[in-house]
């Protein structure tokens, strides 16, 4: 099981798991909350190219949300 969590000594997100963590960099943890299994693709990058007024985010996005599945952060329904 994996969470994501605000760690306020550290002032980052990480994800905790069984075995350790892993630190986000802000963006990784703007992708994962977003992951709420009620947005597609698509609706997480119209967020986040909203949220900081850019475009062409899908191709990085995408590459992070397939390294996220393969370490089982999330999941693909």
């Amino acid at each position: 099981m994996h969470r994501l969590q605000w760690e306020e000594v550290q002032q980052k997100d990480i994800i905790l798991y069984p075995e350790g963590m892993v630190e986000l960099n802000q963006s990784s943890a703007e992708i994962l909350k977003l992951c709420d299994g009620t947005r597609s693709l698509d609706q997480i990058v119209s967020e986040l190219e909203l949220k900081f007024a850019t475009t062409g985010l899908k191709n990085d996005i995408t590459a992070f949300l397939e390294i996220a599945l393969k370490n089982g952060w999330i999941q693909q329904n």
